[in-house]
């Protein structure tokens, strides 16, 4: 049996301010992965994983958590868009843009 709780986040105006900063970060942090992943056309999570997991932790001060997760998510954002492609939905354009909520 699952139970399903909505929980509502009441932080400070100093944990906002850090909970943004680190949303902008990982964002970033994904579109860089996604212009790393079509630059060397790999699109699969420990490959691309051995070419950004460092520079993320190191450029965006990112924990191991939020790396990895930067990377899968970019992953799966391609693995979306060549799905949807193949289906015959979507444009053929090459550039998209990754956004983790």
């Amino acid at each position: 049996m699952k139970l399903v709780v909505q929980v509502r986040l009441l932080p400070t105006p100093l944990q906002a301010a850090a909970l943004e900063a680190t949303l902008r970060a990982c964002n970033e942090a994904a579109t860089w992965v996604g212009g790393v992943a079509f630059d060397k056309d790999v699109k699969s999570n420990f490959a691309l994983r051995e070419h950004t997991y460092r520079q993320i932790k190191a450029r965006w001060g990112l924990g191991a958590q939020a790396a990895q997760h930067v990377i899968k998510k970019t992953c799966d954002a391609y693995a979306t868009r060549k799905a949807n492609l193949k289906a015959g939905s979507g444009r053929n354009a090459t550039g998209f843009s990754i956004a983790l909520r």
